[in-house]
């Protein structure tokens, strides 16, 4: 499981918006970048990719931008790396090769448990938490 710096980026992206929502203006690309300290330019493929798989939608127009498509609670973080990187672990060579069936089922495992922990992880529970992540007061 390698995940890419795309990855980081897109949920990065999807947090903005999560934050944002539901107020009914979109984000521009501009402040989606601000918010998530992401490269503006970069930014641009990643939400064609997030659009392209029904997790954010585009308004267009002088006040356009993005939006999310769905409700934050709907959207996990597997759905974000899954649309910017494909699988979240690749098993196929390895299930493939010449491995003991012992040996293929740790592999298979492993991937479960990845897959059921990002699956298992909303961008409404990301927001809750940073909600009430400790304020670091200074005298």
């Amino acid at each position: 499981m390698k995940l890419s710096v795309k990855a980081d980026y897109a949920c990065r992206a999807v947090e903005a918006l999560s934050f944002h929502h539901p107020n009914l203006r979109p984000l521009t690309i501009d402040e989606i970048a601000r918010r998530g300290g992401i490269p503006a330019s970069y930014l641009v493929q990643i939400l064609i990719e997030l659009k392209g798989k029904g997790l954010i939608k585009s308004h267009r127009g002088k006040s356009g931008g993005y939006a999310l498509a769905k409700l934050p609670k709907e959207i996990s973080v597997g759905d974000v790396v899954r649309a910017t990187d494909g699988e979240l672990v690749e098993l196929s060579v390895l299930v493939d090769s010449a491995s003991p069936q012992e040996i293929q089922r740790i592999w298979r495992r492993i991937k479960f448990a990845a897959e059921e922990v990002a699956d298992g992880i909303t961008f409404e529970d990301i927001c809750a938490e940073a909600a009430v992540k400790p304020q670091m007061y200074y005298i």
